[in-house]
């Protein structure tokens, strides 16, 4: 990889990372919303998932209406957004101006990540892309284990409003580095939204879009209780939680590198196994919890697998657009980020679920079942592509 090309990928990892910290921060930060604005912490939580239907209903709407702009000064106009709406965050006084200001943030997150992941489709040797699109992934991951505890600790220390400062300085730092790294030439391609959401109707788009839905959602099964499941079926004491969510995020770093290695060659055909190994980890913590050590053992090993599939499903989209829809390029590039917020919230939906109507550790096998899922969906995506890619030889051999 040459040089300008590992600045690149560094400058979308920063990118990604600061994004990643700005959205997630505001979790560790609930408490200290509730009790500055007077409200709820209920109230305060639904932050959350208003910053995540916002992502999900405009990241793929609004970065198929500006795929017409050439990307260096449009990315460079958004981060500067991202950095207003932070500062609007960090000066807010009432709750209707913060969740504003998280609803112009969540915009602008969306379309960022849809760029980041096209620019670097464009500017990457063909070899290199899968781990290219690893690493900037692993922006989002470290940002939980890094940026997220360091946002938190300084808003708990000083204000939950610093933490959004300190993410605006990030957002500026961001910034400076992509004036000057992004390449300049990368134009924008003119076509019709009604052409470029043909996309969104071609089947195996929509098989693929639940793929990473189901994938993510099967682990968030777990995920979302797993702070309850540590205390209430494994005993383990309160000073040690965050602990093992930070060996987790950890190990979760390693998946999304792993992943990047899976997606150079077949890496649809290599996630089918993957799922069913996934599968098996998850189901394995119904049997591992009456042993803290089988437990924390079956806990990293979901964090190794949970994003295996993260580059692999990117360059899916990008690959099909290519063929069958070129003007929809970043609008592809946008679907694999908006399917694993839709995941978490069917996860966190269906955990719900399972612990008021089941026992808490029955989460696990649930989870199993929809990386079970996850596995057949992948397995008819597999069967289209043989049967498109047998059809083009087809023609070929004919004409």
């Amino acid at each position: 990889m040459a040089k300008q090309h590992k600045r690149l990928i560094f400058n979308l990892f920063l990118l990604t990372f600061v994004l990643g910290t700005s959205e997630f921060v505001i979790v560790g930060l609930l408490n200290e919303v509730s009790a500055d604005l007077k409200i709820a912490i209920s109230t305060a939580g639904s932050l959350v998932s208003v910053f995540a239907i916002t992502f999900a209903i405009s990241t793929p709407i609004l970065t198929a209406v500006l795929s017409r702009f050439s990307k260096y000064p449009l990315m460079l106009a958004l981060i500067g957004v991202f950095i207003v709406a932070n500062v609007i965050t960090a000066l807010s006084g009432s709750f209707a101006l913060l969740v504003a200001s998280r609803i112009v943030t969540a915009v602008v997150t969306g379309v960022l990540i849809a760029l980041a992941m096209s620019v670097a489709n464009e500017t990457m040797p063909a070899d290199k892309r899968g781990p290219a699109i690893s690493i900037i992934f692993a922006g989002f991951t470290i940002a939980s284990v890094v940026g997220v505890p360091i946002g938190t600790y300084i808003g708990q220390w000083s204000g939950w409003q610093m933490a959004f400062w300190f993410t605006s300085v990030l957002g500026i730092v961001s910034l400076i580095v992509s004036a000057v790294t992004i390449p300049k030439q990368l134009r924008g391609t003119k076509s019709s939204l009604q052409k470029q959401m043909g996309l969104i109707t071609n089947p195996r788009i929509v098989i693929g879009f639940f793929i990473p839905a189901l994938s993510i959602g099967a682990t968030y099964t777990v995920y979302t209780y797993l702070a309850p499941l540590l205390q209430e079926v494994l005993f383990v004491p309160e000073r040690y939680i965050g602990v093992i969510f930070l060996l987790y995020g950890v190990v979760s770093v390693f998946s999304t590198l792993i992943g990047g290695k899976l997606a150079i060659r077949n890496g649809i055909g290599k996630l089918r196994y993957v799922f069913l190994i996934q599968a098996a980890i998850l189901a394995s913590l119904y049997f591992s919890s009456h042993s803290i050590v089988a437990a924390l053992i079956s806990i990293a090993l979901i964090a190794l697998v949970v994003y295996m599939m993260n580059s692999t499903m990117q360059l899916y989209f990008i690959d099909v657009a290519h063929k069958y829809y070129p003007a929809a390029k970043e609008l592809a590039s946008s679907l694999a980020p908006v399917s694993i917020n839709v995941g978490i919230a069917f996860g966190a939906a269906l955990g719900g679920i399972v612990t008021v109507n089941r026992e808490l550790i029955d989460v696990s096998w649930a989870g199993g079942i929809v990386a079970v899922a996850a596995s057949l969906l992948t397995f008819v995506s597999y069967q289209l592509d043989r049967k498109a890619s047998r059809y083009r030889s087809h023609m070929k051999e004919t004409i």
